[in-house]
């Protein structure tokens, strides 16, 4: 992740990281803000890329309360199993003495020449062939909302009418960018994948989404890109509470990564 698209710091401890929260990470409601999920994630992946010096292969968030602006938000590094090729590590996100999320994952490379995928990106049109999306208009808007750009992808059941009509396939197909120079790196698709809760809304026809219990992301390969296809499918809802995934496309095809989210469900009438 870009240093400059959140502000995490380093401590005289190289396992201590540090993490102002301001409304540019944030989102919620006016005077109700909070800490994006995938913001949490994202910095627990930039502190332990940065600690080990390590790609990150997987990481996956467990979420258990909210941080809000303005505290900070300590990140502590902790590293049971640092291998040859492989690191598995651990960070506990907190504000004082609540912990916020914890997240675990594998960071490494190895030597090994193959590289294949079998996912492929659907047969879409490009960014510039997109009409911008309504879900988040970024006019007048200085959360971390107003700081990516969503265009709907033609076709797909997204921004449609919502009056209880199920989506015959749970899908929903965006392109996604920073606003600003930012480059798409680990951190940024932690921040993407998190937009896995606004399929629900659509895939129920119904307003709302859902706050998320977890968030996993699984890195293949990340290239150089300036917009990421997100392919959304919700596999499905029950008493309460929904899963689902995305695949991570950059502009030529390449898949850049995998996410998957259960959710508590979050409707709301009108």
């Amino acid at each position: 992740m870009s240093a400059t698209f959140f502000d995490l710091q380093a401590t005289h401890n190289p396992h201590r990281w540090y993490l102002p929260l301001t409304e540019g990470v944030c989102v919620g409601p006016p005077g109700n803000l909070f800490m994006f999920g995938g913001v949490g994630l994202a910095s627990a992946i930039t502190a332990m890329e940065r600690t080990l010096e390590r790609p990150v292969i997987w990481a996956t968030a467990q979420y258990l309360s909210y941080a809000r602006p303005p505290s900070i938000v300590d990140l502590d590094v902790w590293v049971p199993a640092h291998g040859k090729h492989t690191s598995q590590a651990r960070v506990i996100s907190h504000v004082g003495d609540k912990e916020i999320l914890t997240v675990n994952a594998a960071l490494g490379t190895r030597p090994d020449d193959v590289s294949h995928q079998w996912a492929a990106m659907p047969d879409v049109p490009p960014p510039e062939d997109c009409e911008p999306s309504e879900l988040w208009p970024q006019e007048n808007r200085n959360d971390l909302h107003g700081r990516i750009e969503t265009r709907m992808v033609k076709g797909r059941y997204g921004e449609g009418v919502r009056d209880g009509s199920i989506s015959p396939d749970g899908r929903m197909v965006m392109w996604v960018r920073p606003v600003g120079d930012y480059p798409i790196d680990a951190g940024m698709l932690a921040v993407f994948a998190d937009h896995v809760p606004s399929g629900f809304g659509a895939a129920l026809g119904r307003h709302g989404g859902g706050n998320s219990l977890d968030n996993t992301l699984r890195i293949r390969r990340i290239v150089p890109t300036d917009w990421v296809l997100c392919d959304i499918q919700i596999i499905g809802v029950h008493s309460g509470f929904g899963h689902g995934m995305m695949n991570l496309f950059s502009r030529d095809g390449e898949l850049m990564a995998t996410a998957s989210q259960s959710v508590i469900l979050r409707m709301r009438e009108g």
